[in-house]
């Protein structure tokens, strides 16, 4: 076995209710299908080092679930209200990219995914990992 590091990227992406029910009821397309998912895919999916596995790219893993967050007062939040509790439908992106925080083919496609992440404060977590390959 050999090691290659790599950061691992977990992007929390909003998506609409419809898409939600249809991709939890087995409609394995309605993500491509809805605007925020498949915009930020997209990006996942060019010429940069997300999803890149050598023979494979734009490997992305696809997890259902939901956010649970309660707006402040100064909050304009894209879902919810400010001061109640809310679930919003999410699907979490969980992508590797075998090269350092400083790349800037890394840089410049994060840059891209804030830019229509649609959320006031997106949620994307980044910590360096090490991925598993056949020695």
């Amino acid at each position: 076995m050999n090691l290659r590091e790599a950061l691992s990227v977990r992007i929390h992406v909003p998506v609409s209710p419809e898409s939600f029910r249809a991709m939890l009821a087995g409609d394995i397309a309605a993500g491509e299908r809805d605007p925020v998912l498949a915009a930020i895919l997209a990006i996942v999916r060019e010429d940069n080092p997300l999803g890149d596995f050598d023979l494979y790219k734009g490997v992305a893993e696809i997890g259902l679930g939901w956010e649970s967050f309660t707006p402040g007062p100064d909050a304009r939040p894209t879902f919810g209200e400010a001061a109640l509790t809310s679930l919003s439908p999410t699907v979490i992106l969980a992508v590797h990219a075998p090269c350092s925080e400083e790349d800037p083919g890394f840089l410049e496609a994060m840059d891209r995914i804030l830019a229509v992440h649609p959320w006031e404060v997106p949620v994307i977590e980044i910590a360096p990992t090490w991925l598993a390959e056949r020695g």
